[in-house]
Order: C-alpha cells, then sequence, then structure tokens
C-alpha cells in the first residue's frame, strides 16, 4: 500500500517503520521540508511536500497539532477536492493543551470531523489517538502480553484501510461505530494524557483496552 503522511513529528517516526518493515511504500510530507527529508531517511521512507504525499497515498495519516490542522490540509490540496476519495486516518486530538481538561472546539465537535470539512469527500477515520508515541515505538505494541486495542472511528471504506494498517502493527482494531464516535475517542485521549502527565503507570492506564481481558 502506498502511505502518504502529513506531518514529520513523533507520531510519524513512531508509527511509519513498522509499515516499512509491513512492505509498505512510504512518503512523508512536512511544513519543513529538511525535517521531512532528515526523518524520512531514519526511518526507509521517501520525502516530499505535503501535495507530494497527498498525490502519493492511496491513505493518508494526518499526524498534526490541532494548531496546524488547517494549514496542513490547505497545503495538501484538501479544499480544493484533490483529497477526495482518499482515505484520512487522523492521529490527532482536538485538546485545550493549557491543562489537557477539556475538547478545545466549541459544541464538542471532533479533530475528526474537522478534518472531513475540511476535506471533502475523504473517507476520514479517527485510530492512534489514544496512545503517545512511545507505546507505537513498540514491536508490537502489547500490554501484559496482550496486543494493544486501538479504536477506529469513521466510515466502513475508510475502516477497511485502518485495520490493515493497525494489524500491520501487531495491534488490534477495534470498532467504535461512524465518524461522530470520534467525539468520544479525543474526550477520553483526553483523560488517558492526564493520567500519564499525572505519572500513572502505562500500563494501568492502558489495559483496560486490550483486548482479552476478564479482570477489568
Amino acid at each position: 500500500m502506498r502511505i502518504g503522511v502529513l506531518g514529520a513529528g513523533r507520531m510519524t517516526e513512531a508509527l511509519v517503520p513498522g509499515w516499512v518493515r509491513a512492505g509498505h511504500d512510504v512518503l512523508i510530507g512536512g511544513r519543513t521540508p529538511a525535517k521531512a527529508e532528515d526523518l524520512a531517511q531514519r526511518v526507509g521512507a521517501k520525502a516530499g511536500t505535503l501535495r507530494e504525499a497527498a498525490e502519493f497515498g492511496d491513505v493518508l495519516l494526518l499526524a498534526v497539532l490541532l494548531a496546524g490542522l488547517e494549514e496542513t490540509l490547505v497545503a495538501a490540496g484538501g479544499p480544493e477536492g484533490a483529497l477526495a476519495g482518499k482515505t484520512i486516518i487522523d492521529c490527532g486530538n482536538a485538546v485545550d493543551f493549557s491543562d489537557f481538561s477539556r475538547i478545545a472546539f466549541e459544541g464538542g465537535t471532533s479533530m475528526a470531523e474537522e478534518v472531513a470539512r475540511l476535506a471533502p469527500g475523504a473517507h476520514v477515520v479517527k485510530a492512534f489517538n489514544q496512545a503517545e508515541s512511545s507505546v507505537w515505538r513498540m514491536r508490537p505494541p502489547a500490554f501484559d502480553g496482550r496486543p494493544f486495542a486501538v479504536p477506529i472511528a469513521g466510515d466502513e471504506e475508510g475502516k477497511a484501510v485502518a485495520r490493515t494498517l493497525i494489524t500491520d502493527l501487531g495491534a488490534a482494531p477495534l470498532d467504535a461505530g461512524d465518524l461522530t464516535q470520534a467525539r468520544h475517542l479525543e474526550a477520553m485521549a483526553i483523560v488517558v494524557i492526564r493520567l500519564l502527565r499525572s505519572g500513572y503507570d502505562p500500563l494501568s492506564v492502558f489495559a483496560f483496552i486490550s483486548p482479552g481481558r476478564t479482570d477489568t
């Protein structure tokens, strides 16, 4: 599969090596070309502009902070309809970073739904947002010997693509419903982030969404 990545930060660095090892062809696009090129060389991918990554990928990983969302999608061609028909996997969260206590959008909508607004016609999926980048550096991501469960929300066509990329990392997809459920997944992520920042052991935070547990 051809994967275009929009963003050259920590999540990209953590996720892409697993997909490269699984045989996928990856092109990383970033707002800072030198940063994208350096990262691509380290993880075995190609590098280019955001527009080139969008045109390259059968599926796109959107790995940017909320503050850079609109700028990134404009550069990738979203408002022009260039992303129509593509699956976009959004791994971010609409989090108020001042205190990690609430969703940043008024009215409780999600970052993933904002992606869908800015990229009309795309198959937007929320995934990978429940865990920080260190979890995705695990090979495979597992807790207590069980594969990490990855909740996904979106339309059926997009989720089918996301399931493949999740299982290729050794994790387990968990269907959470349509894209409106991204609101709940992002709200859950706020709780997870706050617990981790408070010093909780990652196992105690993540084990409750690992498949196969019977003791929670």
